[in-house]
């Protein structure tokens, strides 16, 4: 038997898949446990670590050994420590500390487990249903995703040149988190945040929160029914249209593009882009699975879906570009 047959034989593909959930499985334990805030100060024993956190050492270095094996953690003379990585981004109140990403993550893993089920009923298992969810329910969604739509802003602003822009319109815009990072990185920028009657409220807290009432306005709107009032600059549109079905991402795009002045932009945000092979980028396909259990119509959409989708509101010149954040930003403007 040639090596490649008995290679053939062996479930090698299986097995890799099978290894790479238990890491990230003990990541999400790390971040709920919030093993690494206690070692911003300095290395910790298992039993020193488990005092801080209130748990017994014997379950929890299991945990720790495993998190060494994913390179979070480094282990040294049996003291525990964070590696840089895990310093900068997983330790409580640093700077670029990852905030709600722990309940996010958890949130879509537990959603993708019901894929089955999903597909086997037609029903998405983990449904999001931002009409009918009620206010503390909706609240606490839009307090998980706040910080990701906060860094998104941010990267938003650093990867393009928006000094001429003034009307934002951020479409289904939740937590307002995109106008709020938009608005304090272009000085001049007034905000527009567009979303559905129950979510209002909690946008205005969000942005009262923020200091920026006044440059930030909220109002009600229904972009399937109908455009919102004013005209506008640019308008964003984060992680809306993946969970439309194509022709109400038309209808809506569509009627963005009639408030859009001439010569303004759109930029559609997300992890629902693919390439039109539909195999690749492999995150943004397997993501594709999330938007299927929240959403009847969630979906991730090709390059060559969100051309047609813009031209036929009257976008051209289409771009596509990844962030650092591996959010991808699918960018248009308005003749004229």
């Amino acid at each position: 038997m040639t090596d490649d047959a008995s290679a053939a034989q062996r479930p090698e593909t299986i097995n890799r898949l099978r290894r790479s959930v238990l890491p990230a499985l003990a990541m999400l334990a790390g971040m709920q446990l919030d093993v690494f805030t206690p070692l911003k100060d300095g290395p910790l024993s298992a039993e020193g670590l488990a005092a801080t956190l209130g748990v017994e050492s014997e379950k929890l270095a299991p945990l720790l050994y495993t998190l060494v094996t994913t390179g979070l953690l480094e282990t040294r003379d049996g003291v525990f420590a964070n590696s840089a990585e895990a310093d900068r981004f997983l330790v409580r109140g640093a700077p670029d500390y990852l905030d709600g990403q722990r309940e996010r993550f958890a949130e879509h893993w537990h959603a993708v487990l019901q894929t089955a089920e999903t597909i086997r009923t037609g029903t998405p298992q983990a449904k999001h249903d931002f009409a009918s969810m009620g206010e503390t329910e909706l609240e606490a969604f839009f307090r998980r995703s706040h910080p990701g739509t906060l860094a998104a802003g941010r990267e938003l602003a650093a990867r393009f040149d928006l000094s001429s822009r003034r009307a934002l319109l951020d479409v289904a815009g939740g937590s307002g988190g995109l106008s709020i990072s938009l608005c304090r990185a272009c000085p001049r920028l007034r905000a527009t945040v567009a979303d559905l009657p129950g979510v209002t409220p909690i946008t205005r807290r969000f942005v009262a929160e923020a200091g920026a009432a006044d440059r930030i306005e909220i109002v009600e709107a229904d972009l399937l029914a109908k455009p919102p009032q004013g005209s506008y600059d640019m308008a964003v549109l984060m992680s809306f249209v993946q969970i439309l079905a194509p022709d109400d991402a038309r209808r809506a795009v569509a009627n963005v593009g009639r408030v859009v002045e001439p010569g303004g932009a759109i930029h559609i945000i997300g992890n629902g882009v693919i390439d039109d092979s539909r195999i690749s980028p492999p995150e943004n396909v397997a993501h594709g699975l999330v938007f299927l259990n929240f959403y009847d119509d969630g979906r991730a959409y090709t390059e060559g879906e969100y051309r047609e989708i813009l031209a036929a509101g009257g976008f051209v010149g289409v771009e596509r570009m990844r962030l650092d954040s591996g959010l991808n930003v699918v960018s248009a403007r308005k003749p004229g």
